[in-house]
């Protein structure tokens, strides 16, 4: 009779814990190996205090429309600065300055341009010039030629254009599923094609604006020269004047494009990253950063890009501050500036780290937008990857389980060359839904209201349970 009360007792104990775990499951919470308990418990109240109490909404709107666009070297990154160190202070970080030496370009006030269809009269077309690019010294027009990838304009020869403008049209692979896939597809015509285009004998170069939106919306982006080619103006045209202009030149038809850009690249001139940073319990010697770049493209109102980042990892800093969460290494939350147009920023705030001596276990960046979280991109080694991949199921079940190898982050990727082996950090970069994102990205339409606001908190809960899920790594035993 005992036995059999023992053996009712321990099947009514299997039945409870069987009922527990269930429940558990339900509610998106999944116990893995990688993922305890107190993890559980954790990440769920990181996501209920931001979907009820986050500031980073709040943060964005002000960024955005009180301060505005801000590319680096102008007045307005310099007020961007300015807030950040202010809303970090307040977000409960010790807040220091790091100057960083960065280039100031301006697009001026002049930038217009127009199409000339077979000796007819001007049509005006919106355009915009290429970060970095020279200006027009006054008015150009010229003929147009039509390129869709290197390779053809390579068959011309040294001056085969012969003074016409150079276009490069080709569109953002619209069968990737990934869109930042696509985009990294067509970024060479952007950023090499006036250097393309003056090794041919053109006068200017002409790229269809990246992104999958057929609008009217040019995009801007940084564009490059080399020392011994003769720099040309460079600008962006939408996808629709990019399809129509493209149709027309493949009919035979003859198309002239005007430009007249006011262009002016000053000299190099001094900001900062700003960096806030809470001391770990266990290991204050031991860094993970976590951030986003301040300065964005000077149209529009840098919202996604990175208005988003800035402030999902301010998020990061006063949600874990809020719950009374205490990190065990020294966490840093880093404002880059000048990723745009030099990344001065990441490179600088890497070799301040190199020179210092400084261990960087972890660096988690946030810089693909404000739209809902999907995934990470994890830069690691072997062991240092399958740690983050074993917490798979338990993120899935917040929507954000999508984990792949790949680039983290152009702010934190510095990290990687300048650390020594050994010491190179474990990099995870937040991956939201890619597929709106290229729609916005370097045009006027990158804007506060353009930022879904409860998925911007969704962001911030997953780059704040990132955070917490990597203070919690013993990185000795990682190779």
């Amino acid at each position: 009779m005992k036995m059999k009360t023992e053996v009712y007792a321990l099947a009514v104990v299997l039945w409870l814990c069987a009922q527990t775990l269930g429940a558990l499951a339900q509610d998106n919470i999944h116990l893995d190996s990688g993922w305890s308990p107190e993890d559980s418990a954790m990440v769920s109240e990181i996501h209920d205090h931001i979907l009820g109490q986050g500031r980073c909404v709040e943060d964005l709107r002000v960024l955005c429309k009180d301060i505005g666009a801000r590319l680096s070297g102008s007045p307005e990154a310099d007020d961007a600065i300015v807030w950040g160190a202010k809303t970090l202070r307040e977000a409960g970080g010790d807040v220091r300055m790091q100057t960083v030496v960065v280039p100031h370009w301006e697009r001026g006030e002049v930038e217009r341009a127009w199409i000339r269809l077979d000796g007819g009269e001007p049509e005006p077309i919106r355009i915009r010039a290429l970060g970095g690019s020279v200006g027009t010294a006054g008015i150009m027009e010229a003929e147009v030629s039509v390129f869709s990838d290197f390779e053809g304009i390579d068959t011309l020869g040294p001056n085969g254009l012969n003074g016409r403008m150079a276009f490069f049209n080709r569109p953002m692979d619209p069968l990737m599923i990934n869109a930042g896939g696509a985009y990294g597809g067509a970024y060479e015509q952007r950023s090499k094609g006036a250097v393309k285009s003056a090794e041919h004998g053109g006068i200017a170069a002409l790229v269809r604006s990246l992104t999958h939106a057929l609008d009217t919306f040019p995009h801007t982006g940084g564009m490059r020269y080399e020392e011994d080619v003769r720099q040309v103006p460079s600008a962006a045209l939408s996808t629709v004047d990019s399809r129509r202009i493209a149709a027309w030149i493949n009919e035979g038809r003859n198309v002239r494009i005007g430009l007249e850009m006011g262009c002016v690249l000053h000299d190099d001139m001094a900001q900062a990253n700003v960096i806030a940073e809470w001391t770990g319990s266990e290991f204050p010697d031991r860094y993970i950063v976590v951030g986003g770049h301040l300065d964005s493209w000077d149209i529009g109102e840098g919202a996604h890009d990175d208005g988003a980042g800035i402030v999902h990892s301010i998020e990061v800093l006063r949600a874990l501050k809020a719950i009374g969460y205490q990190p065990r290494h020294t966490l840093r939350v880093v404002l880059f500036i000048n990723e745009e147009n030099g990344n001065n920023g990441g490179k600088t705030y890497a070799q301040r780290a190199r020179e210092r001596k400084e261990w960087h276990v972890a660096a988690v960046e946030s810089d693909a937008g404000g739209d809902a979280p999907r995934g990470w991109s994890i830069d690691a080694t072997d062991s240092g990857t399958e740690a983050v991949r074993a917490w798979r199921e338990s993120l899935g079940g917040y929507g954000m389980g999508d984990l792949r190898r790949g680039g983290a982050g152009v702010d934190i990727g510095p990290l990687k060359k300048e650390m020594p082996a050994g010491k190179r950090p474990l990099m995870v970069g937040l991956r939201p839904n890619s597929q709106r994102y290229f729609d916005y990205h370097h045009s006027d339409k990158d804007v506060f209201e353009n930022v879904h606001p409860r998925e911007l908190k969704l962001g911030a809960a997953a780059l704040t349970s990132m955070v917490y899920l990597l203070d919690q790594l013993n990185y000795d035993a990682l190779d």
